[in-house]
């Protein structure tokens, strides 16, 4: 049974101490499960103050997220949230999704809206009987049960956002729907999310927001993900990685070193914490923490 006294995210992030957390997919096949726990159990010395897994495209990894989920909850210390997206279900499909957390023991959930099968860019076509907006999905879960709402936030803003200040708009409001703390989308100025921060303070919401790191150990694939969802590679990083180009290494060395001075510079700013797209591995994210003097 899993543990049915995991405690809100929401309430953890704002209890004053530094919020670290690591993110999870569900694996594909036994290889991927045995790579998935590997940096689980090395990651759990860490304390993290939770550990979010995602939700595949039109709820195909739905069973994989909740099975993976639930076992953190009842193997480890750890407090586990999972995703969920309109993307391809209808508001019946939804509330049976949030029945089944539920059951598991699962009273974190992080909603986002989805992106469409074709990528972030490409037009939105809410699903027939389904929600338009995540901030729809956020009225949703919390009408559903005792879950505590985690959604996304866009330091660049998102691909189809009209502006910044837009995008801080729509922020705000899945705050205002009971939203209780953001986590961002990969990004490598430090600059961008304070001054995303600052936009949803000056619209008056006290919302904390975890900036998500994910340091750049194959440039070809960050610049590849960075141009998907709008995020832009810094010529000064991309010169950085580069001047050690035939040594990979020492790129990785470098794409490590430039993610902890980012970690640093946020952490420095106030930033309550930081959030880390692990892709399933342990070892760049413990060196991340080995940077910044973290141990465990």
């Amino acid at each position: 049974m899993a543990n049915q006294q995991q405690p809100g995210i929401g309430d953890l992030v704002r209890s004053g101490g530094r919020s670290f957390s690591f993110e999870f997919f569900p694996p594909r096949d036994a290889a991927g499960v045995e790579q998935l726990w590997q940096a689980i159990r090395e990651l759990e010395p860490y304390r993290p103050t939770f550990v979010s897994v995602t939700y595949g495209a039109g709820g195909s990894t739905r069973d994989a997220t909740v099975r993976v989920t639930s076992r953190i909850a009842r193997e480890t210390s750890m407090t586990a949230m999972a995703h969920l997206t309109c993307v391809g279900h209808t508001r019946a499909e939804l509330e049976g999704v949030l029945d089944s957390y539920s059951e598991a023991g699962i009273r974190n959930v992080m909603v986002l809206r989805g992106d469409p099968q074709e990528g972030p860019r490409a037009p939105w076509t809410p699903t027939a009987g389904g929600l338009t907006y995540a901030e729809d999905l956020v009225d949703l879960v919390r009408a559903r049960g005792d879950f505590s709402i985690g959604v996304a936030a866009f330091p660049e803003g998102h691909p189809s956002a009209e502006s910044l200040d837009h995008d801080a708009d729509v922020l705000v409001a899945k705050a205002r729907a009971g939203a209780e703390f953001a986590v961002t989308q990969m990004f490598f100025r430090a600059e961008d999310y304070f001054a995303l921060v600052d936009r949803v303070r000056s619209r008056g919401v006290d919302l904390p927001i975890l900036p998500g790191i994910m340091p750049i150990l194959n440039l070809g694939n960050i610049r590849r993900q960075s141009e998907l969802i709008g995020t832009d590679v810094p010529g000064s990083v991309v010169e950085r990685i580069m001047a050690h180009d035939g040594d990979p290494v020492a790129m990785r060395a470098a794409g490590v070193a430039l993610a902890a001075e980012l970690c640093e510079q946020l952490l420095d700013g106030g930033a309550p914490g930081l959030h880390f797209y692990t892709l399933n591995r342990s070892k760049a994210t413990r060196e991340i923490f080995a940077a910044l003097n973290m141990a465990v």
